[in-house]
């Protein structure tokens, strides 16, 4: 049996982070980063992307390359996958962690824009980029796939104000399963189903409202970026062979 700690070790494996720039997949970027992976930095921001790419070789040595990427736009996925094989030459982790779910006022006001948007990065961008990169891990040494997926999409969860997120994130769920089974058994892909936490988006909450929410929370609070780490490196390494097709809950709690 593999030591406790080289069971979590990501040496000579390469790492794709979508919405890699910042908040939870900034975080995930740079654990797995520190773990031993190179990385592959994903995001609308091109620019943060470089800037965390450099931040990256800097501090752990590992390769790390920055790539703009508009998860939503479908077309746009197929170049991109082809230039991380072209960089690197294989791929053994993907994150799934780009979303998005626009403030609207009543549901009535809900354009089909709107849900379009929200589909298309929550759910149909999750949906072409597995379906690209599955069939060449499995072809090649195996790999993870990871999904970032939402407690809004649990029952008893959605709410009025986020129904288009819940439903693009329920979407991912169903995905996460069909995809363990297409891809298995030396592709494994799971979700984790993620809580309240604090991220650059939180910043424009009303933090009272919201502390009041999660006195109804088993842990009282929300989390910290960096507490989604354990489950993004169980789940990309050696630590979680025999998990696949699972929704793994981290939300600190919430009822």
């Amino acid at each position: 049996m593999d030591s406790p700690a080289s069971l979590f070790d990501l040496t000579g494996r390469v790492a794709v982070v979508t919405g890699g720039s910042r908040g939870l997949g900034r975080a995930m970027v740079l654990a797995m980063a520190a773990a031993g992976a190179d990385v592959v930095i994903a995001s609308r921001k091109e620019q943060a992307c470089l800037d965390l790419a450099d931040e990256v070789r800097a501090s752990t040595g590992r390769d790390a390359l920055g790539l703009g990427l508009h998860a939503g736009q479908w077309d746009a996925i197929e170049p991109f996958v082809d230039a991380v094989y072209d960089h690197f030459g294989h791929l053994d982790v993907l994150v799934n962690n780009a979303g998005m779910s626009p403030v609207y006022g009543e549901l009535g006001d809900v354009s089909e824009a709107l849900m379009d948007k929200v589909l298309d990065v929550n759910l149909k961008g999750p949906f072409r980029l597995t379906a690209l990169v599955g069939p060449r891990m499995a072809a090649d040494r195996g790999g993870s796939i990871v999904n970032i997926s939402s407690a809004a999409a649990m029952a008893g969860h959605p709410r009025p104000h986020q129904l288009p997120y819940a439903a693009a994130k329920a979407g991912l769920n169903a995905l996460t399963v069909g995809f363990a089974h297409a891809y298995g058994p030396t592709v494994r892909v799971n979700s984790i189903v993620a809580g309240t936490f604090l991220t650059d988006i939180s910043k424009s909450w009303d933090m009272e409202a919201f502390a009041r929410r999660a006195e109804t929370f088993a842990s009282g609070r929300a989390g910290e970026p960096d507490e989604i780490v354990g489950a993004a490196l169980f789940l990309a390494s050696a630590a979680s062979s025999y998990t696949t097709g699972s929704l793994l809950t981290v939300d600190g709690g919430q009822p």
